[in-house]
């Protein structure tokens, strides 16, 4: 037990850790973490994380957050640990706090000081992490997963110490799954999570992806999409062996497109050496075939 211990480096354990950064109280506050020994510190005296997981801090968030101190102060205390040469202390919890101080010309701030390790420092850094407002889809799966991997922690664990349901981590997991182009579309802004959910159990996420980003497609649009790109992928004659191999990237990445936009199995057979080829639209329904006529008139009439 005691080696399982050492190898996960957690003396308090999660909740306890959660209890360090979800403490929202002022100073002089007569709750369990007001009544921890609460100092103030200059500012000048803090140093940054130089393991903080998060690197990008919002110049305009850092502002709005700056004119709130200004007004109201600061009222969530930081967490710190003291650095080896006991000279400064080292953020653990309230980087963006410390930082919109200084934008905001305070000069000390209010502290808790805690005797965390290095593994715990990291720890309590994700979990701050995942606690901000601002995270994107994949931010907050990237940080789950880090808990995970680095500190053993099950998806029912997580969900009861953070106050979410294990299916909301478990999908946002199933998130890392997706190629990087689609997980940066997420990043970005492009996707939601909803989309992006959609997409997991598509053979060419990306390509599904970049139409349903250019037709500005709903979630419930891109659902209907995904389905009817694999129904019409399982309706689609299986080509033989030689025809797979002749056929390049470019042909079958065509293929895909056409068949995206028309909802319906299309099979491009190109002749080799020459410029000719053939191209099969299937369709199952009468009703699809009324749409891809009226979709090939109003091309003509273009």
């Amino acid at each position: 037990m005691e080696k399982k211990a050492e190898r996960r480096g957690l003396g308090r354990g999660l909740s306890a850790l959660m209890a360090d950064v979800s403490t929202d109280v002022g100073v002089g506050s007569d709750t369990l973490a007001g009544r921890r020994a609460i100092q103030r510190v200059a500012v000048e005296k803090l140093r940054p994380n130089p393991e903080q997981p998060r690197r990008d801090f919002s110049q305009s968030a850092l502002e709005d957050l700056a004119e709130s101190i200004k007004q109201k102060g600061v009222l969530q205390p930081l967490i710190v640990r003291p650095t080896s040469d006991q000279a400064f202390f080292e953020i653990v919890a309230g980087e963006r706090r410390w930082r919109a101080a200084q934008i905001a010309q305070i000069h000390d701030l209010p502290v808790i000081v805690r005797d965390f390790t290095d593994t715990e420092v990291l720890e309590v850094a994700i979990i701050e992490n995942i606690q901000r407002a601002d995270l994107n889809a994949i931010e907050e799966a990237t940080s789950f997963r880090q808990l995970m991997d680095r500190f053993g922690h099950t998806q029912e664990k997580l969900a009861i110490a953070l106050s979410k349901s294990r299916s909301h981590i478990a999908n946002l997991l199933r998130l890392l799954q997706l190629p990087e182009e689609v997980q940066s579309y997420l990043r970005e802004g492009k996707l939601t999570a909803g989309h992006a959910r959609a997409l997991i159990t598509s053979k060419d996420p990306s390509a599904l992806a970049r139409q349903v980003i250019a037709r500005g497609l709903s979630v419930r649009e891109t659902e209907r999409l995904a389905k009817d790109i694999s129904q019409t992928q399982k309706d689609r004659p299986v080509p033989s062996r030689d025809s797979q191999q002749g056929k390049d990237a470019d042909t079958r990445a065509l293929e895909a497109d056409l068949s995206a936009n028309l909802r319906m199995a299309v099979v491009i057979t190109h002749e080799p050496g020459g410029e000719r080829g053939t191209l099969s639209i299937r369709y199952n329904t009468l009703d699809d075939l009324d749409n891809l006529c009226r979709a090939l008139s109003g091309m003509e009439r273009d």
